[in-house]
């Protein structure tokens, strides 16, 4: 999952932000509205924080620009302004939730984690493709009933595989979703995790799950 902040206490932003990819999520940081308004336009984001207070575009504008281009991506304001007529305005606009500064980590990541579920085209939890299960709320991943372990970034990358099922994903869109653009690594990062995946995922089986479509990219499919 990919999340956007855009907070203009870099302090708070960076805290933010290291408490989020503690928890597996890959996140993009910005201080002002209008540079997240330039990547919110080229980058499919899972879900985003926004201050209110913000330089050259403010959250609720932020907000109201990105509705208006049709973007439904689920949005958390994070401010310090508390007032119920701020609440109101907040939500009016098309906010998914608002939690009011100063807030306990746990809160905002229990937030983040009921927002993206009350947003996924999905109503279950759990995806399944054939013998293979994904449990999004618990990260419980098993096939034919056996408890398979990922780490963070296997997990983040099988998820977006299996929500995807079915859908071949380049690797352009999978890097450009797992991994965010603080990105120094390798440019066949992606070939690297799958290769991690399928050792995880298919070698014990007979079925193969996870394939390759030459010159297009990847697919979790069922064959």
């Amino acid at each position: 999952m990919r999340i956007i902040i855009a907070e203009d206490e870099k302090s708070l932003n960076k805290i933010i932000a290291k408490q989020l990819k503690s928890a597996g999520y890959s996140v993009d940081c910005c201080f002002d509205g209008e540079e997240a308004y330039e990547l919110i336009k080229v980058t499919e984001y899972d879900a985003a924080i926004f201050d209110v207070m913000m330089p050259k575009t403010d959250g609720f504008a932020l907000l109201r620009k990105i509705r208006k281009d049709g973007n439904n991506l689920p949005v958390l304001f994070l401010t310090a302004r508390d007032s119920i007529e701020d609440r109101v305005e907040g939500l009016d606009t098309g906010a998914d939730d608002y939690l009011v500064k100063p807030f306990a980590f746990e809160e905002l990541l229990a937030r983040v984690r009921a927002m993206i579920r009350k947003n996924s085209v999905s109503k279950s939890t759990v995806i399944s493709v054939a013998d293979l299960s994904v449990d999004i709320s618990t990260r419980r991943v098993t096939r034919s009933g056996k408890d398979i372990t990922l780490s963070a970034k296997e997990y983040e990358l099988l998820q977006y595989l299996a929500v995807n099922n079915g859908i071949v994903l380049s690797r352009e869109k999978i890097e450009d979703h797992i991994w965010n653009y603080d990105y120094e690594g390798g440019t066949n990062v992606v070939d690297v995790y799958i290769r991690y995946l399928r050792k995880k995922i298919d070698d014990d089986f007979d079925k193969k799950l996870i394939h390759t479509v030459r010159g297009m990219g990847y697919v979790l499919r069922e064959e």
